[in-house]
């Protein structure tokens, strides 16, 4: 019988991926080096602006409205007719005058509706209406 002699040589179960690691690498380096622009600052004379101080901002005007229908500015009650005039002088103070509306959910809507009209009137255009987030949409 012939005697078959074993090879020294085992064969090879695993692909050894370091070399192409490193490569890979080495590669990622190279365009990251090559690829970064290069940043030319250019001098330029830029434009003054006015040194006047800014405006305080403005206190906000809040107009309320209770479950009952009544009116309120700024927490002091009153009907359509002085809201009207109350809020035709804050616009001659003020020109860009904001107003904030709050009204009850259980308030009738003709109600906001007559509150909005006033607001039409005197020519309040910056008017916003609050309300509160609820439950599933107030951040954890």
């Amino acid at each position: 019988m012939k005697r078959y002699s074993k090879s020294h040589h085992g064969t090879m179960h695993e692909l050894n991926i370091t070399p192409l690691l490193d490569l890979a690498f080495v590669l990622l380096v190279i365009f990251i080096i090559t690829t970064t622009p290069l940043v030319e600052d250019k001098d330029l004379l830029l434009p003054k602006a006015s040194s006047r101080p800014k405006d305080p901002p403005r206190k906000p005007n809040y107009v309320s409205l209770d479950e009952k229908g009544n009116i309120f500015l700024n927490m002091k009650p009153m009907d359509l007719a002085s809201l009207y005039k109350n809020l035709v002088e804050f616009r001659t103070k003020d020109p860009d005058l904001s107003i904030i509306l709050r009204g009850d959910s259980e308030l009738e809507y003709q109600h906001v509706v007559n509150v909005l009209e006033v607001l039409q009137q005197a020519n309040v255009i910056k008017v916003s209406l609050a309300t509160e987030p609820t439950a599933s949409s107030r951040p954890n």
